[in-house]
């Protein structure tokens, strides 16, 4: 069912005032800190997770010896990324299950405890409620599933159980059942109401007993200790939504969460970033220019790299922006789709042309921009159009590979593409994730020498986060100078 557009202003005035506490974060961070919790293992299912992190790493490979080098550093947690979103559900569930069973075994010989969450993306794509199945068949069964698809700097909200995507310019609250992201051709979805998508995607098999929320009402007014009560007095086996207009809505959840969890109660995570950057008591830190990073050789006669795979609405409005904008400054090479999913040679041909094209633009100092051509191709179902998506990807990722010129940065556009532009091009196996090149925007930093550019800036850029300039600002603001 179609819920209204709403009021952003007349909404927010309506709801309970929010808490004015100043210190919840810092009382998170202190029991983090104190190492009075078990690490938290963030499974990503594509990179853009890290958009509220900084100072933990990420790992893009789950062998068992890097992971217990990882659990025996005495991180508060860790993101692995699963890039999960790009594969079929059936591929998708045996991935997670593996993935756990490594980090079981890791934490077993580092002697660590540990628990997993889920981070999965704020517009509700994603495969919900399989992953949460595999990751119980391995780590065994929660007595609560948490789902808090609250995202702050992408504006996610949900209020009364209704998640909402808030465009504050235009003063709206768009039910997000009414935005594009819905109509995605392998996660689309119908319902706007978090109890109803629950059921939804569930098929039947969560009943509608089961289902509990943690309101605005028991966040702002009953606070810490009513969320912990109402937590407690939910009856195992139960999945509670999680409703959050601000990151001091979420911070008071966390509390009560840990209350909670103080007494015994066992919890799996479907969440987006704030959560976890809540729950890891990790503060923001302002965006990180690239004048910051160490001056390598080629700091200032290189190009800068942007590849752009992702179909979203927000992407190619930014991306048309980041064309019209630069103008001149700007090389743009485009990789027609229906070249690359037509026959292998008029495919390889395509990428052969591309990668001479990037290689001279990079090293002539030029910013230069690879991305697909923007017609959306999509299969007859969900895994065909999957398919359709990684046939793309890889292509761009043998652009990546095909460059011989090490640019100034790289800025991946969208979660396949990013993941793939780490893993496959980059070769990246375990990275830091330095903090935000702009808000909701992450960067990361891989030292390793197996990699293929070391210690390059790589920013993880989402399909779906920013504004119209957002792309264009951050590739003006990271230019060379001349």
């Amino acid at each position: 069912m179609d819920l209204p557009i709403l009021s952003y202003r007349d909404t927010l005035e309506r709801l309970p005032p929010p808490v004015l506490e100043t210190d919840l974060a810092e009382r998170i961070n202190y029991q983090v800190q104190g190492r009075h919790l078990e690490t938290l293992v963030i499974l990503d299912d594509d990179p853009t997770g890290t958009q509220t992190c900084h100072d933990i790493k990420v790992l893009t490979t789950w062998d068992l010896d890097i992971l217990v080098d990882e659990f025996q550093s005495h991180p508060s947690g860790f993101f692995i990324l699963t890039n999960s979103r790009a594969l079929p559900s059936g591929e998708a569930f045996a991935l997670v299950r593996q993935i756990c069973k490594s980090v079981r075994q890791a934490a077993y010989i580092a002697k660590k405890t540990f628990e997993i969450v889920l981070r999965g993306d704020s517009t509700l794509r994603g495969h919900f409620p399989l992953e949460l199945d595999a990751v119980e068949d391995i780590i065994g069964k929660a007595d609560l599933w948490i789902f808090a698809p609250f995202f702050s700097q992408g504006h996610r909200v949900t209020i009364d159980d209704v998640h909402y995507i808030a465009d504050i310019q235009s003063d709206k609250l768009i039910p997000v059942a009414r935005t594009p992201f819905a109509g995605d051709a392998t996660f689309g979805y119908r319902n706007s109401d978090l109890k109803d998508y629950v059921l939804e995607k569930s098929g039947g098999h969560i009943a509608t007993s089961a289902i509990f929320s943690i309101s605005l009402q028991d966040l702002r007014v009953s606070g810490v200790s009513g969320v912990t009560q109402k937590l407690l007095s939910m009856p195992p086996r139960s999945v509670v939504i999680v409703n959050a207009v601000a990151d001091a809505d979420m911070e008071i959840f966390v509390q009560g969460l840990l209350g909670a969890k103080a007494v015994g109660r066992k919890c799996t995570y479907r969440t987006a970033a704030s959560f976890v950057s809540t729950r890891l008591g990790i503060q923001p830190i302002p965006p990180i220019r690239i004048q910051q990073f160490p001056r390598h050789a080629s700091f200032s006669s290189t190009g800068g790299l942007i590849i752009a795979g992702s179909y979203v609405p927000t992407t190619t409005r930014q991306l048309t922006s980041l064309i019209d904008g630069r103008g001149p400054l700007l090389a743009t090479v485009t990789l027609d789709a229906e070249q690359l999913l037509a026959d292998n040679e008029r495919s390889r041909r395509t990428i052969l042309h591309a990668v001479r094209s990037v290689n001279h633009h990079i090293a002539n100092g030029e910013d230069t921009l690879v991305m697909t051509s923007r017609k959306l191709i999509v299969g007859d179902d969900g895994n065909s159009s999957l398919n359709i998506g990684g046939i793309i990807a890889e292509a761009l990722v043998a652009v990546l590979s095909g460059l011989e010129t090490r640019p100034r940065y790289i800025i991946a556009k969208g979660g396949i593409t990013s993941s793939d532009a780490a893993t496959k091009g980059l070769r990246i196996r375990r990275a830091k994730i330095l903090g935000q090149a702009a808000p909701g925007i992450p960067l990361w930093k891989c030292d390793e020498p197996g990699s293929k550019f070391p210690n390059l800036p790589f920013v993880v850029f989402p399909g779906n986060v920013g504004s119209d300039t957002a792309l264009r600002d951050l590739v003006a603001d990271w230019a060379r100078e001349l």
